[in-house]
């Protein structure tokens, strides 16, 4: 059937993309921009198909999808692996790529060479990450996408993005150094890279070389946490982010959960509760090293002047509130946390694109009435300083842009009405009834903690925010109405729209991520599917020879 076949495209639809538009002139970036859009489009509705693929009701035929290339075993050749949690990463990897793509067009593509290529190959390593079924083309896809990210984060040159773009590329290759030695570790303990082949081995091992699968998974967990961004690997995060340009901050906002989402499926997958003596391996290091991470990122938001400092400490205080529901190792936890994921992705995403547009009417140093002039003191980019100005200035520009402001102030604090306090409500609900709404379960003292930590880590935000925004909109002197292009605010207004659509639908939401966190706790569908797939679907042969 096609809609088996398609569990490939999402890698692969951007990968021709990115080859036509190398084979092209590169001064031809309209052609470039055409053949990017319909790339990202075509993603979005391959996405789409692939949630509905993957959400299958009780009772049905598995969840699982599972595609191998080269039509070999999965042992032997290359598999990708569809369920809930990857088709949902990939539904919200192709709606951010497509708003971040739009934005772009505005300005920002045209200040550096080769953006839309690099762009399309970063959507390359994401979705392969996302679906493959291997470690080690798990880190080729990690590669890709990062190697892209090199690009993309220097794009329009300038002496902050070249400072923060070394460090990001050193401390990168350290980690992926980390991840291939890892890996051998825990190959050579288990004779596979395949990730259900290693889950199913891993009961089955000898004392002996349980310490030395310790230590692989240690050496790949710190691998996974440099890039999820966790305290103190990532001291990296807040500098980077705010050096990037805005389409492209917003698109690395989605980078730090694939770190996350490295660590949610291989330690569920390979040190659930069937892997007997070594379930919950790290499970206390994911627990408190996201807590630190937490107060980390929340001393970030408090003390950030600048919006976009704000922007990505708001990504470190996701990326703690994460991981450390993943060191809780409970289903409805897990859960809760998915709705968080897909909805502080979508905001701070959002909120990366409209930083570029709130601060485009503002001088440098208009806000010495709230804070110092040496905060305000850096030298705008040369690039988009001297790119022309696009779209009209009209009366309600501002208006729009801080009923904006404002909606992705309530998402980032996690205040109703929107889907952020329906995604830490869910969260928080599942933490105190550890066995069910109508459960006995007790939450412990570390469990309060973490309830404390999420609590005041919107209050921050909240406090931050409101800040921010008295700056922005109130005490700004001899500010301008910018000018904005409908191109430019149709991306944040999507993004913030599927957020109210996710809070309009969040009884469906919710058990779709409730269904995925049990397939997470409870693998061995996906161990089973992936390990009897013997061809693909409507091909003839049988495997390997």
């Amino acid at each position: 059937m096609i809609i088996d076949h398609l569990i490939a495209a999402p890698i692969l639809i951007p990968l021709f993309a990115g080859a036509i538009m190398l084979i092209v002139d590169g001064k031809r970036r309209y052609f470039q921009a055409t053949i990017g859009a319909i790339s990202a489009a075509a993603l979005v509705v391959v996405a789409v198909m692939l949630v509905v693929k993957a959400n299958v009701p009780a009772g049905h035929e598995s969840s699982v999808g599972v595609y191998l290339l080269g039509d070999w075993p999965a042992r032997f050749g290359i598999v990708l692996v569809l369920d809930r949690l990857s088709a949902m990463m990939v539904l919200l990897t192709a709606i951010l790529g497509f708003a971040v793509l739009i934005f772009s067009l505005a300005r920002c593509h045209g200040v550096g060479a080769h953006f839309h290529p690099l762009f399309q190959f970063q959507l390359v390593g994401l979705n392969g990450a996302f679906l493959t079924g291997d470690l080690f083309n798990l880190f080729v896809f990690f590669e890709v996408l990062l190697a892209a990210s090199y690009g993309l984060l220097l794009h329009g040159s300038g002496s902050a993005r070249v400072r923060a773009g070394l460090h990001y590329i050193a401390i990168n290759l350290a980690a992926s150094s980390l991840f291939l030695i890892g890996v051998s570790l825990i190959y050579s303990v288990t004779g596979s890279l395949n990730m259900a082949d290693v889950a199913g081995k891993i009961p089955l091992l000898a004392v002996q070389d349980r310490v030395l699968l310790e230590a692989g998974a240690a050496v790949l967990g710190m691998a996974f946490l440099v890039k999820a961004g966790m305290w103190p690997l990532g001291l990296w995060v807040q500098k980077t982010y705010a050096a990037a340009t805005p389409p492209v901050a917003a698109m690395f906002s989605i980078m730090t959960k694939v770190g996350v989402y490295a660590v949610l499926r291989l330690w569920l997958l390979m040190f659930g509760e069937q892997a007997g003596e070594l379930a919950g391996f790290g499970n206390e290091w994911l627990f408190f090293g996201g807590m630190a991470t937490i107060l980390f990122g929340v001393t970030g938001v408090l003390a950030s002047q600048d919006l976009a400092r704000l922007a990505g400490a708001c990504v470190l205080v996701s990326s703690g509130i994460l991981l450390t529901s993943i060191g809780i190792g409970q289903a409805g936890v897990t859960g809760g946390a998915l709705f968080y994921l897909v909805s502080s992705t979508l905001s701070i995403g959002a909120f990366f694109l409209l930083i570029e547009l709130v601060e485009r009417g503002r001088e440098a140093g208009a806000d010495v009435l709230a804070v110092t002039m040496e905060a305000f003191g850096g030298t705008e980019d040369e690039i988009l300083d001297e790119t022309e100005d696009v779209g009209f200035a009209i009366p309600a520009t501002l208006a729009i842009l801080g009923s904006s402001f404002v909606a992705c102030a309530l998402l980032i604090a996690g205040l109703p009405p929107l889907s952020g306090f329906v995604a830490k409500f869910a969260l928080l609900t599942s933490l105190m009834n550890p066995s069910g709404l109508g459960g006995g379960g007790t939450m412990d003292v570390a469990g309060w903690l973490f309830f404390f930590l999420v609590i005041f880590s919107g209050l921050a935000a909240l406090v931050a925010m409101t800040r921010a925004g008295i700056r922005s909109f109130w005490l700004s002197l001899d500010r301008e109405v910018p000018r904005i292009g409908v191109i430019e605010m149709a991306p944040v207004a999507a993004l913030l729209f599927f957020c109210i659509v996710l809070t309009v639908q969040a009884g469906p939401a919710m058990r779709y991520m409730q269904a995925a966190a049990r397939s997470l706790h409870m693998p061995q569908d996906y161990i089973t599917g992936v390990l009897s797939a013997s061809h693909v679907k409507g091909q003839r042969g049988g495997g390997a020879p």
